[in-house]
């Protein structure tokens, strides 16, 4: 008798005590970090780097509070670490030279979260292979930028939804005349 109280009793505490907690990709986190870092890169201001300390927000369903489901946690995307802050350091340095460049058209934002070079054929064959130095330097710090996020976070898997988030947000913040890359591939002058 009292073995049929116990297995059900032992069925019960088991499952009570299965929680999964699922993190997802702080898509809204992630955009805000990405402006905050490209408006501190781009203009040139001292942006106030967050907090060395995760903060975690977690929401618990009714179900995983008795025990039963999941809970989903959502995390707040850290962007301050030595590592970060040496990257934006050396894309703050160089952003002056990319900004001519920019401007007279020979690069352009790509979809991909790098630069590229658009009108090869424009640029004085005496500064080509300048532009071009300058072009893999800043795409070698901006894949260096979304890993570091990426790894921070405790997350090396997001560093292409990073990459993806920043590309968007790069575009977006790009001035007007710039060229920036369509998701078709197409290159136009942002209006």
């Amino acid at each position: 008798m009292k073995k049929t109280f116990l297995l059900p009793l032992l069925l019960m505490l088991g499952i009570a005590s299965c929680v999964t907690i699922n993190i997802y990709f702080p898509a809204a986190a992630a955009e805000k970090a990405a402006d905050q870092i490209i408006k501190d890169i781009q203009q040139g201001s001292e942006a106030q780097p967050q907090s060395g300390l995760r903060r975690w927000h977690a929401r618990v369903d009714f179900l995983a509070l008795l025990g039963i489901g999941a809970a989903h946690a959502q995390a707040d995307l850290e962007i301050d670490s030595p590592e970060i802050r040496a990257i934006r350091a050396s894309m703050k340095r160089r952003f002056a030279k990319l900004r001519q460049y920019l401007d007279k058209g020979w690069i352009g934002y790509a979809n991909n979260g790098l630069v590229a070079v658009v009108n090869k054929a424009e640029i004085p064959l005496r500064e080509r292979a300048a532009v071009e130095r300058l072009v893999a330097a800043e795409n070698r710090d901006r894949q260096a930028l979304y890993q570091a996020i990426a790894r921070a976070n405790g997350h090396p898997e997001w560093a292409d939804e990073i990459r993806r988030t920043f590309a968007k947000r790069w575009i977006a913040n790009a001035r007007p005349g710039w060229w920036v890359q369509r998701a078709d591939g197409r290159w136009v002058r942002k209006s």
